[in-house]
C-alpha cells in the first residue's frame, strides 16, 4: 500500500527531464522521487553533466510504489496518461530514460537497454536518451563502469543543446 503518490521533483521549467519506472520505498515516504540511495547517484550526474536546478525535473512512470517493488506493465499503461500530461505540462526538449522499463515505457520498439544506453534515440518526438538505472551501479562494479562511461556520453549530448538566446 502507498504513502505518497510520487508525482515530481525539480525545476519550474526543465529543458531536460529524467524519467524512472517506479518510486522506491524512500520515494514512497518522501512522495517524491529519487530520494533514496539511486536518487543520490543520479543527483551527483546531474551535477556533473552542469544542470542547474531549475534544467531538470525527474518523474517516474509509475506514481506509487508497486507491490512487493515490482514493475508491473499493466499499471504502466494505467499511468501513461498522467506521464503524458506532466510531460505535456513541462514541455521538455529532451527526455532521459533511466533503466529498463521507462525505456519501453517511452520508446516500446526500442533495443534492450544494456545495447541502448548511453546513446541518443533517433525517432519521433522529444530526443531521448538512455541510460541504466542509476540502482543497477549498487549492485555490481560493472554497472557501476557502464554509468560512469554513459553519464560522460550524457554530457556531450547535453553540450551540444543550441544555446537560447536572452
Amino acid at each position: 500500500m502507498r504513502t505518497h503518490a510520487v508525482t515530481y521533483r525539480g525545476g519550474r521549467a526543465p529543458w531536460i527531464v529524467f524519467v524512472g519506472e517506479a518510486p522506491g520505498v524512500e520515494e514512497d515516504r518522501a512522495g517524491l522521487p529519487f530520494v533514496g540511495r539511486a536518487g543520490a547517484i543520479l543527483d551527483r550526474a546531474i551535477e556533473r553533466v552542469g544542470l542547474g536546478p531549475a534544467d531538470f525535473g525527474i518523474v517516474n512512470v509509475l506514481k506509487c510504489r508497486p507491490p512487493a517493488n515490482r514493475f508491473d506493465p499493466r499499471a504502466a499503461r494505467t499511468c501513461r496518461p498522467y506521464l503524458d500530461r506532466q510531460l505535456d505540462l513541462l514541455r521538455p526538449e529532451r527526455l532521459v530514460t533511466l533503466g529498463r522499463f521507462a525505456l519501453q515505457a517511452l520508446r516500446p520498439g526500442a533495443l534492450p537497454i544494456l545495447r541502448a544506453a548511453g546513446s541518443p534515440l533517433p525517432g519521433e518526438g522529444r530526443p531521448v536518451f538512455p541510460l541504466i538505472h542509476p540502482a543497477a551501479t549498487l549492485r555490481a562494479r560493472r554497472f557501476a563502469d557502464r554509468w560512469e562511461r554513459d553519464v560522460g556520453a550524457l554530457a556531450g549530448w547535453l553540450a551540444d543543446r543550441p544555446r537560447q538566446t536572452p
